[in-house]
C-alpha cells in the first residue's frame, strides 16, 4: 500500500476522483432507472459523504437533494450506531422524521464503504419514486391531515445486510406501491449507483492509503469553508428582514443577520404547522438556507460540509419550517421553494444590482395517473413545469426554465409522454402575457395542454397562484401559476392544489406558469 501523503497534487487527485465518483453514480442511475421522472427529468441526487455523514462531493441533479444526503446518512448512523454497521449493509429511508428530509416519494438509499477494515465513506442517492401508496395514485394527495395517509414510511431500515438483500423489506416496498415493477427497477438502479461509487472509493484508498484519503477530505472541507467565508466577507453586513404574504393569506417572515464571521437566518415567529401537506422538516428549511448562502458566497464550485460552517439557522419547533409529530409533508417542496424565494427577495433588496428579480418559484408538480389506453398498463406521470425567471440589472430574464430548486433537470419529452402514458400533448409554448415589464423584462412562462386518451386521475400543486412574482428596482411584477381542467362540456375548473380529480377523454388539462419579475423602470 502506498504511503500516506498530503501533498497538494495527491489531495487534488483524490478530490477530483470523488467528484467523478458522484458523477458516475448519477450516470448509472440515469441509465438504469425504469421511470422517466428519473431517466428523463433527472429528479435525483447523488453524493458521497465521509464516515460521519459529512458531505464530500455531489453529482448533478436537483440542488436541494444534495443537501438531503448528508442529513440522511447522519440520521442512519445515529439510529443504528457506527459499531453496528457492517461492510455490505445498505439502508433505505424516505420518512422526513427518520432522515428522509423531504416527502415519502423521495427515497434515499445509502451504503457504507469499507476499506482497510473500517468505514471510510458513504455512497448515497435520492430519487423520486412514482408511487409509494397513500390515498391517491402518485402518492401526492392534498386532502390529508397526517403523514400516515401519504404512503409507505421507511424509517431508515436495512435493505441489505452483509451484502444480502433483506427479502421481507423488498416485499413490503413492492406491496405498498401501485407500480411495483417500476419501483423495483428504480430501487435497484440506486443500489447499482451506490456500488459504482463504492468501487471507486475503494480504488482510491488502495492507491493512496486511508490516511492520505482522509487527509484529502479534511483539506476539501477546509477549502469549502475558506471559500464560503471569503464570499461572506464580500456581502453587506447588517440585519435584513422581510415579511411576505402567501397565497393563503398567511404572513411568513425571516431575519438575516450578516457579520464578518456568520450568516444567521432566523425563521422564528412563522405560522404553526398545518394538518395539511404543506409542511417541511427543519432539515428541509436548512437546505433552503444553505442554497441561498451558497448562491451568495460561492456559487461556482461544488458544495461540501465545509461550505456551510459559517451558516446558522434558527427554526421554531411546531411551525411549517420545523414540523413535528405526524404532520404531512407531501407538498413540502412548495413551502421550501417559497422560503428560498423569500430569502432571495430579502437579499435582493440589499443588493439589487447583483441579484435578479423573482422567478415563478414553484415546482408546479403535475401528476397524472391511469391505465394506458392501448396496453392497459398502469402508469404515473410526474412532471414538474418550467416558468419564467427574473430579469437582472443587465438583461431580460430567461424563458421557460426550471425553478431554482430543480436545477439540472429536464422536461419529459412529448414523445415519451404520448408513448408511455397515452396522453396527447396539445401544445407546449411560451406564454403570451406581458407581465414582468421593466427596463429589463422577466422571462416568459409556459402554456401546456395535456389531453388524456383514457381515464386518468390528476394531482397537482402550484404555489404563487394568487400573489404574483415580485419585481426588483422598480420593475413590474410577473405573473401567477395555475392549472385548469377544461371539461368536454365546456366547464372550466381552476386549481392551485388538487388531487383525485378524474380527467377523461375529451377533457383537457391546461397548465400556465408565470413570467418572471421585471428589473428597473423604463426611461
Amino acid at each position: 500500500m502506498a504511503a500516506a501523503s498530503t501533498d497538494l497534487f495527491t489531495v487534488s487527485v483524490i478530490q477530483a476522483a470523488l467528484v467523478a465518483a458522484a458523477d458516475e453514480m448519477f450516470a448509472v442511475l440515469k441509465k438504469t432507472a425504469m421511470s422517466p421522472i428519473i431517466y428523463e427529468v433527472l429528479d435525483v441526487g447523488t453524493g458521497i459523504t465521509d464516515a460521519n455523514g459529512e458531505l464530500v462531493s455531489s453529482g448533478a441533479g436537483i440542488p436541494t437533494f444534495v443537501g438531503v444526503l448528508d442529513k440522511a446518512v447522519k440520521r442512519i448512523v445515529g439510529i443504528h450506531g457506527r459499531d453496528a454497521i457492517r461492510d455490505g449493509d445498505c439502508f433505505v429511508t424516505n420518512d422526513p422524521y427518520y432522515g428522509g428530509v423531504t416527502h415519502l416519494n423521495d427515497v434515499v438509499i445509502a451504503q457504507p464503504v469499507f476499506a482497510e477494515g473500517r468505514c471510510v465513506a458513504w455512497a448515497a442517492s435520492i430519487a423520486h419514486w412514482n408511487d409509494v401508496g397513500g390515498k391517491t395514485p402518485g402518492s401526492m394527495a392534498v386532502d390529508v391531515s397526517e403523514i400516515f395517509q401519504e404512503g409507505l414510511r421507511l424509517p431508515a431500515v436495512k435493505l441489505f445486510e452483509g451484502g444480502r438483500p433483506i427479502g421481507a423489506v423488498f416485499d413490503i416496498i413492492m406491496a405498498n406501491s401501485r407500480l411495483p415493477d417500476f419501483v423495483r427497477g428504480d430501487l435497484w438502479a440506486q443500489v447499482a449507483a451506490g456500488r459504482k461509487a463504492e468501487a471507486r472509493i475503494r480504488q482510491l484508498v488502495a492507491a493512496y492509503g486511508a490516511e492520505a484519503y482522509e487527509a484529502a477530505l479534511a483539506d476539501l472541507f477546509a477549502e469549502g469553508e475558506t471559500r464560503g467565508r471569503a464570499g461572506l466577507a464580500a456581502l453587506p453586513q447588517g440585519t435584513f428582514e422581510i415579511e411576505e404574504e402567501q397565497d393563503d393569506g398567511a404572513l411568513w417572515r425571516a431575519r438575516i443577520d450578516i457579520s464578518a464571521t456568520r450568516f444567521l437566518v432566523d425563521l422564528s415567529g412563522n405560522p404553526k404547522q398545518r394538518a395539511a401537506p404543506y409542511n417541511t422538516s427543519r432539515d428541509g428549511a436548512v437546505i433552503s438556507c444553505q442554497m441561498i448562502f451558497k448562491a451568495l458566497t460561492d456559487p461556482t464550485l461544488f458544495a461540501n460540509a465545509g461550505s456551510f460552517r459559517a451558516l446558522e439557522v434558527v427554526t421554531e419547533p411546531g411551525t411549517i419550517f420545523h414540523a413535528e409529530g405526524t404532520a404531512p409533508h407531501g407538498y413540502y417542496f412548495e413551502t421550501r421553494i417559497r422560503l428560498y424565494d423569500m430569502l432571495w427577495r430579502c437579499m435582493a433588496r440589499a443588493m439589487p444590482e447583483r441579484l435578479p428579480a423573482g422567478h415563478f418559484a414553484s415546482i408546479c408538480g403535475t401528476v397524472i395517473a391511469g391505465n394506458h389506453p392501448d396496453t392497459g398498463r398502469r402508469f404515473t406521470m410526474v412532471e414538474p413545469q418550467m416558468g419564467g425567471w427574473g430579469a437582472t440589472s443587465s438583461r431580460d430574464g430567461l424563458d421557460a426554465m426550471y425553478s431554482t430548486s430543480h436545477g439540472e433537470t429536464f422536461n419529459c419529452p412529448v414523445e415519451i409522454c404520448e408513448a408511455r402514458y397515452g396522453i396527447d400533448v396539445g401544445y407546449k409554448r411560451l406564454g403570451e402575457g406581458g407581465e414582468g415589464a421593466g427596463l429589463h423584462s422577466g422571462g416568459r412562462g409556459l402554456d401546456v395542454s395535456y389531453r388524456p386518451r383514457g381515464r386518468t386521475v390528476l394531482s397537482a400543486g402550484y404555489s404563487r397562484s394568487r400573489v404574483p412574482v415580485w419585481g426588483s428596482a422598480g420593475g413590474g411584477v410577473g405573473g401567477t401559476n395555475g392549472l385548469s381542467i377544461l371539461r368536454r362540456d365546456g366547464r372550466r375548473e381552476d386549481h392551485a392544489f388538487v388531487s383525485g380529480a378524474v380527467v377523461g377523454p375529451g377533457d383537457e388539462i391546461l397548465v400556465h406558469t408565470a413570467n418572471g419579475g421585471g428589473w428597473g423602470q423604463k426611461a
